[in-house]
């Protein structure tokens, strides 16, 4: 049994069954015998189909963005994800025609030589909690368009976004076996893994989820994209500016209560501006009003369950006993030790502290003054994971040449916390693998097939 937790008050607020083992079977059979015929089916169709699915979702907003807050807490005042959604999905539907084009070589009296690019066959979609139908179309709209089926295991916190989106899709007329919202155990996902049910899998959540899904694949060659996390820094130059750089940096560590993959998790200021940036920055998270997601004057709702909360309190505390200053009053923040986690500034903060080394996936920040470019990208670079790096300065050429030196998937400059879909969302490191989005996204999706024909 799947049972949600609602972080709001405790209560349990879905309870899904999942599949038996000879069930979960069932569906890969029903998916594998679906994706011939839509595969066949025209391009320019199977983007239509898709499309309206996505305008389903739209219409089904209103009863979204309050099933999003009791499910993993995300204020209602910021309007859930249907922006990002179609974003996405309506880019991805926009480069199809070129994506999967056909590579022709030569096409002479003699001979025809061309590659194309054909579908895996069933795609199976393993999506997280923290931004439950963003993370998910980035790999169900290309993965159908490109003419594969898909089957769609969701995070358990967040169980109705599955049935949401196969609702949808279902309503805009893609057959029910082309597109499968599945409740599975994480026995039964490994063992459909290792049975070789799949052509790709794509997964989104922790490393350790990550390594469960490459262990599970050993030996059968079946195609994974991974995306693992973020430890994610911002840089200040001594250029910046400061502003822009405050208000964008920390809205990255603190929306949606932290918990994005590409959230911004420690920062590195440079030294004279260093006081500015902290005060500026602690005014803005003063101002933040934490409470239940279903008040529309509440700007920070609590994590999506009591066990992040107290990790996060768990590194806050080990940083401030081993020197860290913290910056917020808790008086400010009322809290009942469950899952509303008040936000948090420190400093003189170091590497050595889990908080600005380990994924804290929650609102606390680590800054840190730094004297140059070269102190700022070792520091940038001593991290485990590789997801984004967001730098600030006015100069383009300087972002760049700091950003080739940054072991990462994605440069920013002057923004942050943003997935850009003409970009391939990509990182390195234990961030894990593969790339999502993009023309590149539709490369990992399908598969090369040459075809050399010699004319009579």
């Amino acid at each position: 049994m799947i049972r949600c937790v609602s972080p709001i008050d405790g209560s349990a607020y879905a309870e899904r069954e999942t599949l038996a083992p000879d069930q979960g079977k069932a569906a890969v059979v029903r998916a594998k015998v679906a994706q011939p015929a839509w595969a066949a089916r025209p391009l320019a169709e199977r983007i239509a189909l898709v499309q309206a699915g996505v305008a389903r979702v739209g219409e089904m907003n209103d009863d979204i963005v309050p099933e999003l807050a009791h499910q993993m807490g995300r204020p209602i005042r910021y309007g859930g994800e249907f922006g990002g959604f179609n974003e996405r999905a309506t880019y991805m539907a926009r480069i199809a025609d070129d994506a999967m084009a056909d590579i022709t070589v030569e096409d002479s009296e003699h001979f025809r030589r061309v590659i194309k690019r054909v579908p895996h066959g069933v795609v199976l979609v393993v999506a997280p909690w923290n931004y439950p139908y963003m993370t998910a179309i980035n790999t169900v709209a290309p993965a159908l368009i490109a003419g594969n089926t898909v089957m769609l295991k969701h995070a358990s916190q967040t169980p109705l976004v599955g049935e949401r989106m196969a609702q949808a899709f279902h309503d805009a007329g893609l057959p029910a076996d082309v597109f499968q919202n599945v409740f599975l155990d994480h026995q039964t996902t490994s063992d459909l893994i290792a049975a070789k049910s799949f052509g790709f899998v794509n997964f989104t959540g922790s490393v350790s989820g990550g390594q469960a899904i490459e262990q599970a694949a050993a030996g059968t060659f079946t195609g994974i994209g991974l995306e693992l996390g973020g430890k994610d820094p911002g840089y200040v130059c001594d250029d910046a500016d400061l502003d822009a750089a405050v208000d964008t940096l920390i809205d990255g560590a603190m929306f949606n209560s932290g918990q994005c993959c590409c959230g911004i998790e420690r920062i590195y200021v440079a030294e004279q501006h260093f006081d500015a940036f902290v005060a500026k920055a602690i005014e803005i998270v003063n101002g933040y009003v934490l409470g239940n997601p279903l008040d529309p004057e509440t700007t920070l709702g609590p994590m999506a369950h009591v066990r992040f909360a107290d990790a996060v309190r768990a590194q806050t505390a080990e940083a401030i006993a081993a020197g860290a200053t913290a910056h917020i009053d808790p008086a400010r923040f009322p809290q009942d030790g469950g899952a509303y986690l008040m936000p948090q500034i420190l400093t003189n903060v170091s590497h050595d502290m889990r908080v600005m080394r380990e994924e804290s996936f929650g609102p606390v920040v680590g800054i840190m003054p730094v004297k140059d470019d070269a102190e700022a990208i070792r520091l940038m670079n001593d991290s485990p994971y590789g997801l984004t790096a967001s730098v600030w300065t006015n100069d383009v050429a300087r972002a760049e040449a700091i950003g080739d030196q940054i072991e990462t998937g994605t440069v920013f400059m002057n923004r942050a916390d943003y997935l850009d879909p003409g970009l391939c969302w990509t990182g390195c490191k234990d961030t894990g693998r593969g790339g999502g989005l993009s023309i590149i996204g539709y490369h990992n999706l399908t598969r090369p097939k040459s075809y050399h024909l010699k004319k009579a």
